[in-house]
């Protein structure tokens, strides 16, 4: 028998002996006479051991552990949320919360600003892009980190806090006293026309609001001639699973099923279907994904997908196909807990198998058939065995048992400087260099995004650099063709030479993100987005599955 630990063994019984427990009345689950025994023995332990150890015991730090120990033998992605942060993961999922509208980093020891939000508070007062932020209320900001600089000027609404700036372009510090307000969280980003008739929507996680965020995007973008949309999930780890049903109502049939959820509850037991009217129901749609694409990303981009109205594009997805439901307990944590699994319309379960109670295998297994599936696409396809293939309404094979596998697999061009963009050297380099050059670049194109974006280049003397500044973190260029390792970020000079549009372009981007917001960099980091550009040259399989989709007199945009 596997042996339980501590943790195990010392349940949260204190909420139990206060009679109730996830908001219900106990007795409402005792009615078996085991488990009404074991919640005896459990309350007993935690008596004793709260009484009886041989050093001072805080009875909230012995209920809250115990609850952890119940939640790891669980299921990987059963949570249990301490009363500090529930606050935070309930700001995250309703999309909004008390602050002062700002949008900041911290890239080293002092924040700085990238953009007060448009006619919040910050904006009101004064605060401008570039500031640093040196002090809160009476306290240094210094050394903060970015979660607890938040903390302090996150509160109620209507409070007021004090923040002190350095403005660089002035070599000055300025004291702003700020009233909170109610700030809205995006969830999707940068919507823009990406040429006359291709729209662009990312979608970073799901909100409550993030459906009427995804309608005001593109009523927008059809309002500027959009025929054809580029939806964007990549990195997005889900959240509100009612949102994408909402999202994937936009572009399905009448009665089309979206997902199907089952649990132990018959309130779980349900099928989703697709009403009439959505906004988005014949025009060709490209889906991105990748490895952080996850649960109500994967709800809506299996839904379009087993439908054949969207085409997939990117690497599979992460594969987390169990709903979880918040029980509070009574001091403000929260008990985040599996009650369902859900299922795409063809019945795949997109969740990845694991083991209760082993989430350490359970990951390092999902993250070693992601890589397969990425790198060794065709051994991956093969290994996935037929019980597990599934035919779309049209009859193309889809797989479950782990993840969404894109129709179209992105794979990384292991020639080229892949290990410079997932380390984030391009990024760091820009901010280094941001740095030294802010206020001759603040100066000259601070007001003008769209004239940055059209001709703002980056000079032969910041590619220089930036091969420096790579270099003294670990990369090398080689004219030796045989000493070439991309593994141990060794490259030949011929890519590096063939790469510099490449780069240049990222630096460009992220040098407008830091200045303007993600708004303005994502048109820019897009055009050295292979994924992206590879996307961009599939529209005529989109267009296949939309006319799947047309009504009798509709036609089909072409390139």
């Amino acid at each position: 028998m596997k042996r339980l630990s501590k943790y195990h063994i010392l349940p949260a019984v204190l909420l139990i002996a206060f009679g109730a427990v996830l908001g219900v009345q106990l007795d409402a689950y005792l009615s078996d006479d085991d488990l009404g025994e074991q919640l005896s023995k459990m309350r007993r332990a935690f008596v004793v051991i709260n009484q009886k150890y041989v050093d001072p015991l805080q009875a909230s730090a012995v209920a809250a552990e115990g609850v952890e120990g119940m939640i790891k033998s669980l299921d990987p992605h059963s949570t249990y949320i301490p009363a500090d942060r529930a606050e935070d993961v309930k700001d995250q999922y309703q999309g909004s919360f008390g602050g002062i509208g700002i949008v900041f980093e911290v890239p080293n020891d002092t924040a700085r600003v990238i953009s007060p939000v448009a006619g919040g508070p910050s904006e009101e007062v004064g605060v401008m892009a570039g500031d640093r932020i040196v002090g809160i209320e009476d306290s240094s900001a210094l050394g903060l980190s970015s979660s607890e600089i938040q903390n302090r000027l996150k509160g109620e609404i209507d409070t007021e806090v004090q923040m002190t700036v350095y403005r660089p372009t002035m070599n000055d510090r300025m004291t702003f006293t700020i009233t909170r307000a109610k700030i809205e969280t995006q969830s999707v980003r940068s919507p823009y026309m990406v040429d006359d008739k291709t729209g662009y929507i990312s979608i970073n996680r799901f909100t409550m609001k993030t459906h009427d965020e995804f309608r005001q995007a593109a009523k927008k973008l059809l309002g500027q001639g959009m025929e054809r949309l580029v939806l964007d999930l990549r990195g997005n780890p889900g959240g509100v699973m009612r949102t994408s049903w909402q999202i994937a109502n936009e572009m399905l049939g009448k009665n089309m099923t979206i997902v199907e959820t089952k649990g132990r509850s018959d309130r779980m037991n349900r099928t989703i279907n697709a009403q009439a009217g959505g906004l988005l129901r014949d025009q060709p749609i490209i889906v991105l994904v990748n490895r952080g694409s996850a649960s109500a990303s994967e709800i809506l981009t299996g839904a379009l997908q087993d439908h054949d109205r969207a085409f997939i594009v990117g690497r599979r997805t992460f594969g987390k196909g169990l709903i979880q439901k918040q029980f509070d307990l009574g001091d403000k944590s929260v008990l985040q807990m599996t009650v369902g699994r859900y299922y795409t319309p063809v019945g795949r379960l997109i969740q990845s198998p694991y083991e209760r109670g082993n989430s350490k295998d359970y990951y390092k297994q999902k993250f070693s058939t992601i890589n397969q599936a990425t790198y060794h696409l065709n051994e991956y396809r093969e290994s996935i065995p037929d019980s597990l293939a599934y035919e779309t309404d049209h009859g193309r094979t889809v797989f479950g048992g782990g993840g969404i596998l894109p129709d179209y697999v992105v794979q990384p061009d292991t020639t080229a400087l892949t290990h410079l963009v997932r380390s984030g050297l391009d990024y760091a380099f820009a901010r280094k260099w941001f740095t030294t050059h802010e206020t001759e670049l603040r100066s000259r194109w601070q007001e003008r995004p769209d004239a940055f974006k059209a001709s703002y280049e980056v000079s032969d003397k910041m590619l220089d650099e930036f091969w420096a500044f790579a270099e003294k973190q670990g990369v090398r260029v080689t004219e030796t063709p045989d000493s070439v390792d991309v593994s141990d970020r060794v490259y030949s000079m011929a890519t590096a030479r063939s790469q510099q549009p490449f780069v240049a372009t990222r630096v460009k981007g992220y040098l407008a993100r830091l200045m303007y917001g993600r708004g303005v960099a994502r048109p820019i980091l897009n055009q050295a987005d292979p994924v992206f550009q590879e996307a961009l040259s599939l529209w005529s399989s989109s267009r296949e599955l939309a006319a799947y989709h047309m009504g009798p007199s509709s036609t089909v945009p072409q390139n």
